[in-house]
C-alpha cells in the first residue's frame, strides 16, 4: 500500500477522487485490491471477492470477504473488481446504491459478456453502472480492447470507449435515477437472502 502506484493515485487525487485496482501485498498475502484515493490519501479499499480460477488467480491471490459501500458527494457507491461482475448475488443492490463501479482486465475474446453483464447489473440493481476496462496486450499475449462504458439504470449505454485509452468527464444526474426507481420500484420485490 506504500508502493509507487498507490502514491501516484494519491497525488492525482488532490481536489478529486481517483480509483482503480492493483495487485497489493498485505501482511504476506496478495490481493487484487480496488483503491479509492481522495484528497491525497487512500480513503477506501475493496479486495476482489471472486478469484478467476480459469486464470489460476486462486494460486496467487487471497479473496476478499467484505462488500464496500461508501458515499461521495451525496452518491452511494459500490466498487467491484473484474470477475465479480459475473456473480449477481454478490453484486445485488440491497442498500440503495446509486452507482456501481467495475474495474477490470476483461479480454477482447469475452467482451460481449462484459457489455451484457454490465447492462444486466444496471437493470437488476436500478443504478448507474460504470465499467472501466484496460486496453492493450498483457504479459500473456492476451488482448484487451477496452469497451469501458457507462450504463443508466435502464441498462442503456450512455457512453462507451472502444479500442483506446480515454480520459473523459461524465456528469451523472441523480434525479432521473430516483424518478425511475419511484415510478418502477422493482427493488421492493427482490428476494431476501444473506451470504454465509
Amino acid at each position: 500500500m506504500q508502493g509507487e502506484a498507490v502514491q501516484w493515485m494519491c497525488r492525482q487525487s488532490a481536489g478529486r477522487a481517483v480509483c482503480g485496482s492493483l495487485s497489493i501485498e498485505d501482511q504476506g498475502q496478495y490481493y487484487n485490491r480496488f483503491i479509492w484515493a481522495e484528497h491525497g490519501e487512500v480513503k477506501y479499499t475493496y479486495d476482489k471477492r471472486h478469484l478467476f480460477g480459469y486464470g489460476n488467480e486462486p494460486k496467487h491471490y487471497t479473496a476478499g470477504e467484505q462488500l464496500l459501500i461508501f458515499e461521495y458527494k451525496g452518491w452511494k457507491i459500490q466498487p467491484f473488481v473484474c470477475y465479480d461482475l459475473r456473480f449477481p448475488v454478490w453484486c445485488r443492490n440491497t442498500t440503495g446504491v446509486d452507482l456501481q463501479i467495475y474495474v477490470a482486465n476483461w479480454p477482447q475474446v469475452r467482451i460481449a459478456a462484459w457489455e451484457k453483464l454490465l447492462q444486466a447489473r444496471a437493470i437488476e440493481n436500478q443504478c448507474y453502472v460504470i465499467g472501466v476496462n484496460r486496453v492493450g496486450e498483457d504479459g500473456n499475449g492476451i488482448y484487451h480492447n477496452g469497451n469501458s462504458l457507462l450504463c443508466s439504470a435502464r441498462g442503456d449505454v450512455m457512453w462507451k470507449s472502444e479500442q483506446e485509452e480515454a480520459a473523459v468527464v461524465l456528469k451523472l444526474d441523480k434525479g432521473p435515477l430516483l424518478d425511475f426507481r419511484a415510478q418502477f420500484p422493482v427493488l421492493n420485490d427482490r428476494d431476501d437472502f444473506s451470504l454465509l
